[in-house]
This record gives C-alpha cells, sequence and structure tokens, in this order.
C-alpha cells in the first residue's frame, strides 16, 4: 500500500511517500511560507525518485490542523484534488499526534507547542503504550500559564517539541523540572511522522472519502472573530 502525505500546516512544507516496508521519499522545507510554490514541486520530485507515478498512491494523507488557516486549506486542496481524479481515500491526522510521532517511543509525557499566537498555543499531551501513540487530552489552544497548570500533575520526563518552542520553552522548563526540548531537527512537523499513521489508520480501514475531510482549525480565524463582533 502506497501512501502520500503532505504536511501544510506550519512554515515546513512535507511530502513523503511510504509502504509498509519502508519510507521511500521525503522532502522537508524549513523556510517560508509559499507552499502552494513548493508543494507540487516536491511531489513530483517525490514520485518520479520513487519510480511511481501519482496512479501508483494507494491512499493520500493530509495533516489536518491545528496550524496556519492558509497552509491548511493548501493541503486540504491539493489532497483532495488528487483523491477526486483518482477516486481513492484520505486519511487525516492531527497536526499535533503527527510532531508526537517525531519521538516514537520515548519514555514519558510529549508535549508538542505550536504557536497560535495571542499568548497562546495549539497543544495536545501524549505518550506511547507498546509502541503505539496515545492521546492524554484532546487538541486545544490555550493560555500557556493552563498549559502548565496540566502539566503539573505529570510524573516523569515531558518532551517538548513544536515551532512555539522560541516564545514558550523558557516559561515551560522553568515550571516544569523535568521538561527536554528535544533536538532542532526533530522539533517540526514532518511529513513521513504523519504517514506513520496514516497507514496505521489505513491499515485498519479507518479511511474518509474526499468529500468529508476538513481543516481542523480549532479556534475562528482572526478576521471570523471580528466579522462576528459588529
Amino acid at each position: 500500500m502506497n501512501i502520500l502525505t503532505i504536511d501544510t500546516s506550519t512554515i515546513v512544507a512535507s511530502a513523503a511517500i511510504l509502504n509498509e516496508d519502508k519510507l521511500i521519499g521525503e522532502v522537508v522545507i524549513n523556510h517560508q511560507k509559499k507552499h502552494s510554490e513548493k508543494m507540487m514541486v516536491a511531489i513530483d520530485h517525490l514520485l518520479s525518485d520513487g519510480g511511481l507515478s501519482i496512479k501508483d498512491i494507494d491512499v493520500f494523507g493530509v495533516v489536518v490542523g491545528p496550524g496556519s488557516f492558509t497552509g491548511l486549506r493548501i493541503g486540504m486542496a491539493t489532497i483532495k484534488g488528487f483523491a477526486q481524479a483518482l477516486n481513492k481515500p484520505v486519511v487525516g491526522v492531527s497536526t499535533l499526534e503527527s510532531l508526537a510521532m517525531n519521538i516514537p517511543c520515548s519514555s514519558g509525557t510529549i508535549c508538542p507547542v505550536l504557536d497560535a499566537q495571542r499568548n497562546q498555543t495549539y497543544t495536545g499531551i501524549f505518550h506511547f503504550e507498546q509502541g503505539q501513540l496515545v492521546r492524554d487530552i484532546p487538541d486545544a489552544v490555550m493560555e500557556i500559564d493552563d498549559l502548565i497548570e496540566k502539566l503539573q500533575t505529570v510524573t516523569g520526563d515531558i518532551f517538548f517539541l513544536g515551532d512555539g518552542l522560541p516564545r514558550f520553552s523558557e516559561a515551560l522548563l522553568a515550571a516544569c523540572p523535568r521538561g527536554k526540548r528535544v533536538p532542532n531537527y526533530l522539533n517540526m512537523n514532518r511529513a513521513s511522522s504523519a504517514a506513520a499513521l496514516v497507514l496505521e489508520r489505513a491499515l485498519k480501514g479507518e479511511v474518509s472519502n474526499y468529500l468529508d475531510i476538513e481543516p481542523v482549525y480549532i479556534r475562528p480565524s482572526y478576521a471570523e472573530e471580528h466579522h462576528n463582533d459588529h
């Protein structure tokens, strides 16, 4: 089963192709958000370098959010276009669980932290049990102080990762003595991590039609919020 997964939820543009046997290829570009320009080129390279055509893809995966509103829409439109044209199923995964998959089988708590602006973070709490990612709280948008309060009850190591760390790591590490910041190369969204989740779900038959998959923003956009104020 060949899986093509893309992640455009943050500043990182990433695409990966994998199957049950191996990761065939991955592109990760962590530099400026021009996802609409980069993504199709990256997918073309991956397919040709992997000796595949788009018709060889059995399931399309996409990171559905939370994250950048524009980025999520680009990723969603790209994957829906492929799935509709080829009549193939789609699997959506959370930005936060995909990040947590960057450090598989770690012992301890994993806390992805994305910058949601306005002193808030998109976050979740996870751990691994017998090699499987387990979610401890639902994805949420919260003030950094509320997250710290939730983490006060956690015993053991806490691994922090995500693009919110430049802003929030000082407060998080001061409040959590057993907190650790993961190395930079694991600190960003990677399509291969998302693709591992997509494959796992696809093998269990947990797939969707392209019509049924939507971005998960968690909160309305700034423009929508202000429109509702009037």
